[in-house]
């Protein structure tokens, strides 16, 4: 081998300069790196697809024992409902019909005591008649009573907005303002529960 040879694979053998040494360690730091951890880049989303005509939808999975339970329990309970309400439906008529029926049946004996009334108007003895009507009103309000509607015709009570209508005021200087003098038409029921309010006349308040 000659002088000019052994010098150039002297040459090609010797390590590289610095900078020279650095540029290439910093390109190949680079590759490296690049290749290690390449940047990612998010896959786009696509929304779910919507089942077609004649296409079925994917089967729900397993439910557990627990949830199984609870609906059954609340499809019971939607039916007792529903079978609640159709019964009550075929009941409540025929319950008013009771109730009519009933408050019918306890007034025909005072129909039957007022046709015997007019049955003996013709009588000679006014008195009897009267006594005869008498009576007979007198059980027509024991029908009320009986059906949770007592008479009620106090005077000297205090004036009680539920059970009296005021229909005139008087000058009474022997009682306190607003007491009952005089009632023109008895009223029927209770507290919490009227038939028809007293028709009263109250006293006014003294100047």
């Amino acid at each position: 081998m000659s002088d000019q040879e052994q010098t150039r694979s002297a040459e090609d053998r010797s390590p590289p300069e610095p900078e020279q040494w650095s540029a290439e360690r910093t390109s190949a730091e680079r590759t490296s790196a690049e290749q290690r951890s390449p940047e990612r880049t998010p896959a786009p989303q696509t929304p779910p697809r919507a089942p077609e005509a004649g296409e079925q939808e994917p089967a729900p999975g397993p439910r557990s024992p627990e949830v199984e339970e609870l609906e059954d329990r609340w499809r019971r309970a939607l039916a007792d409902l529903a079978n609640l309400r159709k019964r009550y439906a075929r009941e409540l008529p025929r319950e008013r019909e009771a109730e009519r029926a009933k408050v019918a049946a306890a007034f025909l004996p005072v129909v039957d005591n007022l046709e015997l009334a007019l049955a003996h108007a013709g009588a000679d003895d006014p008195g009897a008649i009267v006594s005869g009507v008498r009576a007979v009103r007198d059980q027509a309000v024991e029908v009320l009573r009986s059906l949770g509607y007592p008479r009620y015709e106090e005077t000297g009570v205090p004036f009680h907005p539920e059970q009296h209508e005021v229909v005139s005021v008087v000058d009474d200087p022997d009682t306190t303002a607003g007491t009952v003098v005089q009632v023109l038409r008895p009223g029927y029921g209770e507290p919490g529960r009227q038939l028809r309010p007293a028709a009263v006349a109250v006293s006014r308040k003294q100047e």
